[in-house]
Order: C-alpha cells, then sequence, then structure tokens
C-alpha cells in the first residue's frame, strides 16, 4: 500500500521536485529567467505550478467534540452510529489513541504535529483563559505551520468546516487580522465558528474572513451542505485535484441541542439509569475486543450518586437529558454519513484517506452534576434542591433550541466514558485523554475490520497524513523556517497490527490535572481546584486550592492496568521519581512553564492587561459578543 503510493509519488515531474526541494511556494521561487534592456535580449520564465502526483489520495480528518470513549456503537457503546460503524468495519479501529483533555490544546496539537503548549496552546486563545507566556499566550506561531499550509504547499485545495476554537477572542471580529483566523493557518475556505461553543441554531457563524448570517437550520446539517459544496465546485473543475478537508462539528459538546426526530429515538432507552449503562457497556466493549478480556470496570466516582438512590423525578429528568445527549450523537453520524455519501457517489471514496476522532476529549463534566438547560456556565450555584427544581420545570426545553447550554449530568459523563474513571479536563486520566480513532482507506488498508492496540497522540496524525502521502515536512514555510514536528507516524502499525508502539514518551496538562507517560508506565496528578470545584463555588467566589506543592502523585502500569485502577507509587518509587523528573523535562523543553491552574484563572492572576475583562464571568460574555 505505502510502496505504490511513494512510488507513484517518484513519478512526478522533475520541476515538482525541485520546488519542494527548495520548499517554496509558486510565488516564492526565484526567478529563472534573463532580464534585458529589450525583449530580445531577454528570456522567459515561468514557475511551473506545483500539483500533487496523479491520483494522490484525498484526506479528511473527522474531529467530533466531547464524545466519551465508550459513547458511539463503534467503540462498544449503545448509541448507534451507523456511519462510523461502516468507516470501521472497513478500516481500523486504534484503542489507545490520545487527546489532550481539553478541545483547543488538542485541536491545535492536532493541526500542527506537535504537542499543544509548544504550539502557546496550553490553555486557550480565549482572554480569561491565557496567559502572556510563550506556552499561554494562545497565538500559535508561524513556525508551526499547519496540516493545512503543508497541503496547500503540495498542490491540495484545504477546506475546513465547524469548529475552529484557535482564534484569538481579540481578533475574532471582522476587522481582523486574520493572520489566526483558518484562512491565515493554510485553508483556502472554511465555514464554521471561531470559538469553543455556540448554539447549534444561531450560531456564531463565519465564512472566509468575516461573519455570516446563519440560515435557522442546525450547525450540522450547515456545515455538511458547504463541505459538499466546496467539495463539488473543485471536482467540477479540476477532478483530479486532491483536497484535504477538516470536518470538525460542534458535536457533540454544549449545547446539546437536536430535533425531536432524533431524540425521541431513545425514548426510555436510558430508564435503567447510568450504572446499568456501564456495565452493559463494559460488556459490549470486551465482547468487540475494544478493552482487555480480564478488565475490571472502575467502581462509579464518589461524587456521582447511585442511579437507584435517585428520586423518580430525577431519573425523569436525567433520563431525558441522555435521550437527547444519544439523539445529537446519531444525528451527527448521519450527517458525517451524507459526506460519505457524497464521495461514494462521486466516484471518489476509495480514494480518500479518513481519520475519525471520536471527541477531542472525555465527556464532558461540565453539566454539574444536576444537568443544565440555560444557566451560563459559571453562573451563581444554585442549591441541589433548586436546580433540580429549576431543571424539572424546563424538562420539555432539552435539546431545543431554548437549551443554550444543554449538558448532561456528571453521571452520565463517566458512563459516555465507560471503562474509564474520569472525564473531559482531566489530563491526568486516560478518561480525559483516551479517544477512539478510525483510519479508513479503501484502496490501502488490507486488514480491515480489525483493532490496533498502539499508543497514539492526536500529534501523531500530521506525520502519519504526510508520511502516507509520501510527502516530507517542509523545512519552511512561506519563507519561514520550521519547527520540529514532534508527532510519531502511526503508518507502522497499519499493515502490522502486532508492532510495537513507536510513540513512547507524552506528557498533559490542563489547568493543574497533569500526567506523564513512558513505554506503558503513567504517573499522574488529580488536582484542586479543578472545573466541579469551582461549578460549586461560582465564578467569583473563592474555591478550595491544594497549590502545587501538596498534590499527590500516583502510579500505574497501563500495560496490566490500562484504566488505572491500582496505584503503584508506594510501591514503585523510584519509577515514579524517574516519571517526575521526565515531566519536568518535558514541561521546561514544551514552554509548559509556568503551571497555571483554575485557582489563577479563577482569581483572574493572568492576562491582567488593561483593556482584559475583570471576571471569567465577563470574559465569557466578552467573548461570546466578539465572536459575533
Amino acid at each position: 500500500m505505502k510502496k505504490t503510493i511513494i512510488a507513484s509519488l517518484l513519478l512526478a515531474g522533475a520541476a515538482l521536485q525541485q520546488a519542494q526541494a527548495q520548499n517554496i511556494t509558486q510565488q516564492q521561487q526565484p526567478f529563472q529567467g534573463v532580464i534585458g534592456k529589450t525583449l530580445a535580449e531577454s528570456k522567459e520564465a515561468w514557475t511551473p505550478p506545483i500539483k500533487a502526483p496523479k491520483g494522490a489520495p484525498n484526506v479528511i480528518w473527522i474531529l467530533l467534540d466531547d464524545v466519551g470513549f465508550g459513547a458511539s456503537s463503534t467503540f462498544g457503546g449503545v448509541i448507534r452510529t451507523p456511519t462510523f460503524d461502516s468507516l470501521a468495519n472497513n478500516g481500523l479501529r486504534y484503542t489507545n489513541f490520545h487527546t489532550t483533555a481539553i478541545c483547543a490544546p488538542t485541536r491545535a496539537a492536532l493541526l500542527t504535529g506537535r504537542n499543544s503548549s509548544r504550539v502557546h496552546m496550553a490553555g486557550f486563545a480565549h482572554t480569561v483563559l491565557s496567559a502572556g507566556f510563550p506556552g499561554w499566550d494562545g497565538r500559535i506561531p508561524s513556525d508551526k505551520g499547519t496540516i493545512a499550509e503543508i497541503l496547500r504547499e503540495n498542490g491540495y485545495n484545504t477546506f475546513q468546516v465547524g469548529k475552529y476554537g484557535l482564534t484569538p477572542d481579540e481578533d475574532a471580529t471582522d476587522a481582523g487580522p486574520f493572520d489566526r483566523w483558518p484562512s491565515g493557518k493554510g485553508f483556502d475556505h472554511n465555514f464554521g465558528f471561531l470559538g469553543s461553543q455556540t448554539d447549534q441554531y444561531k450560531p456564531d457563524l463565519v465564512e472566509d474572513n468575516a461573519h455570516a448570517t446563519p440560515d435557522g437550520r442546525h450547525l450540522n446539517e450547515q456545515i455538511t451542505d458547504k463541505a459538499i459544496f466546496y467539495l463539488t465546485r473543485q471536482h467540477k473543475v479540476a477532478p483530479d485535484k486532491p483536497f484535504f478537508l477538516y470536518y470538525a462539528p460542534g458535536a457533540t459538546h454544549a449545547p446539546h441541542q437536536v430535533s425531536k426526530e432524533w431524540s425521541d429515538q431513545y425514548v426510555g432507552k436510558f430508564d435503567a439509569g447510568w450504572d446499568a449503562f456501564r456495565e452493559e457497556v463494559f460488556a459490549r466493549q470486551k465482547k468487540l475486543g475494544i478493552i482487555p478480556a480480564n478488565a475490571v470496570l472502575p467502581a462509579r466516582n464518589p461524587s456521582i450518586k447511585a442511579w437507584n438512590s435517585l428520586s423518580a423525578d430525577e431519573k425523569k429528568l436525567y433520563a431525558r437529558f441522555m435521550e437527547v445527549y444519544a439523539g445529537y450523537l446519531t444525528y451527527t453520524d448521519h450527517e458525517v454519513g451524507r459526506l460519505i455519501n457524497y464521495l461514494k457517489e462521486s466516484g471518489q471514496l476509495d480514494n480518500t484517506l479518513i481519520y475519525v476522532v471520536i471527541g477531542d476529549n472525555g465527556a464532558s463534566k461540565e453539566g454539574t452534576a444536576n444537568g443544565d438547560i440555560d444557566r451560563q456556565l459559571f453562573s451563581s450555584p444554585l442549591s441541589e434542591e433548586a436546580n433540580l427544581k429549576y431543571n424539572l420545570a424546563k424538562i420539555g426545553e432539552i435539546g431545543t433550541p431554548d437549551a443554550v447550554e444543554g449538558n448532561y449530568p456528571l453521571g452520565w459523563a463517566q458512563a459516555a466514558n465507560t471503562p474509564f474513571k474520569y472525564w473531559k479536563q482531566d489530563a491526568n486520566s486516560e478518561g480525559g485523554t483516551r479517544n477512539p480513532l478510525i483510519v479508513f482507506y479503501p484502496k490501502g488498508i488490507k486488514d480491515k475490520g480489525t483493532i490496533r492496540t498502539q499508543y497514539g497522540h492526536v500529534i501523531d496524525l500530521l506525520p502519519t497524513t504526510l508520511e502516507f502521502l509520501g510527502i516530507n515536512a517542509p523545512e519552511y514555510i512561506r519563507g519561514i523556517k520550521q519547527d520540529t514536528i514532534q508527532g510519531t507516524s502511526l503508518v507502522y502499525s497499519f499493515d502490522h497490527p502486532d508492532a510495537p508502539s513507536q510513540h513512547h514518551v507524552q506528557y498533559y496538562y490542563i489547568f493543574g490535572s497533569r500526567s506523564i507517560y513512558k513505554d506503558g508506565w503513567k504517573a499522574e496528578v488529580y488536582h484542586h481546584p479543578d472545573f466541579t470545584d469551582l461549578a460549586k463555588a461560582g465564578a467569583n467566589q473563592p474555591a478550595p486550592s491544594s497549590g502545587f506543592s501538596t498534590d499527590t502523585w500516583e502510579l500505574y502500569d497501563l500495560n496490566s492496568d490500562f484504566n488505572e485502577r491500582i496505584d503503584l507509587a508506594k510501591k514503585y518509587p523510584e519509577k515514579l521519581k524517574e516519571l517526575q523528573d521526565l515531566f519536568d523535562a518535558q514541561a521546561k523543553n514544551n514552554n509548559l512553564y509556568p503551571l497555571i491552574d483554575w485557582d489563577d484563572v479563577i482569581k483572574r492572576r493572568i492576562h491582567r492587561t488593561a483593556d482584559a475583562p475583570k471576571s471569567l464571568t465577563e470574559g465569557i460574555k466578552k467573548a461570546a459578543q466578539d465572536n459575533q
């Protein structure tokens, strides 16, 4: 498979090879002719247009949001995802693939092939979640080029639809500047939203370099239509030119909004509750070989009530939250299916390399203990009794356009993350960082429908794509010398299910929670305050802070304990110290220091510029206004 593609690339024209060797675009290539005083004394020179080799595959990256490892039927869940099932059954399932544990760092790492703090996105590009340090300012430098920039300079058209999430709040107006919009990072066209979250019926919509007016339809439908439009337009005028499409729906991030056509398919399906859900999914995952046969399901998190202890009203309310979420995921799968059907009907599917990452982190814990319908993140907290009463009065609004903050309760987050303990934002935990990956390429994947267990991370998809296409990482992009690509290509595993992992070391950090992985061993810290602490305290209230010096490190052998049940820190203190020192070295090498946590965010110790918001709540509101 790989040899065939590389052989075709070697047959490309000498002029193309020369242009690529110089790592310059056709606009930048030095003039090769002769300029005399007259035309007779002069010689014209034309830079040959850069073209991808004949037959080069199209490439699609699909990145979902806040899904959870155990949600989709493709990886053992009970929520129907027939499109993903089909892609996986005709491709490869990777069960040991990882994200950063939260959206913006994951997306920055994915697009650049470099660690998130290395590309200045340890936090977010939002004013209240960024800081004036190289790892934290939320501004990806030009020497950390994206996959779109690389492929565009190798003859591809490049398109982005859906969530981008990497544009600084200060730049996200129609006045720009636009160098940190998708168009400034290598995409020929883009359609979607720039922030982290948006209303699915009234999105903060942009197209190319300006805001656009949504048409009232669900955003999933709009971005799929736009993707098909872009691909159809290109295919009509340049059918032999390959494309790169980055398809990143807002789903299934809050707000969970979807028509009853989809959510009502699941009425009554979750009445048995989250404990039964976890048991059922765990059994399915074993049957499919997604998890080891001898795996043990971790105990329910202590902060989550047993389903059988809930009142009838709680069960009714919480089941409805999950019905909506399930319908939202199935609907998202349907929209991806429309894209796949277009490729099939237009004769392009067989030559399209598709990666599907089912979630940019673990399932969301941002719905808090009781779920959320329309109360803004970090608003003044209600008591559990008052919150339950509030949500019950609005149960009919769950999933509707009025559910502008719709998100399920914490119990469903752990259930959707089966077989793991924790969830989104927890960079210490596999529940925060492990997400399913599907690799699909009909012309090349031989071992269809099989599982791969090699360790992988989102920084690996860029080098995997380049190696598969036979493209070298460029030394320069638009005249700017490029930083080292840090990811490890997964191509070695495509035809070799038993090949040992080649990605050996990986660090993780999200606002205090942190971990370090090396060859199956993992040291980690669950740090306070975390998001749930903040939700209980409220945005402008003090939250408990442990500081960094009193954090307790844990140690796990993932080779024998993949879902982190048995802490070995006391048994192997030397191994723990080795990994702690490795974390420090990785942090220094990747601009991670200084460590910034939620306590620093909530107390506004960062981004203290004159025009910065004075509180987290004010910052969230301002970001929403700036993105409109």
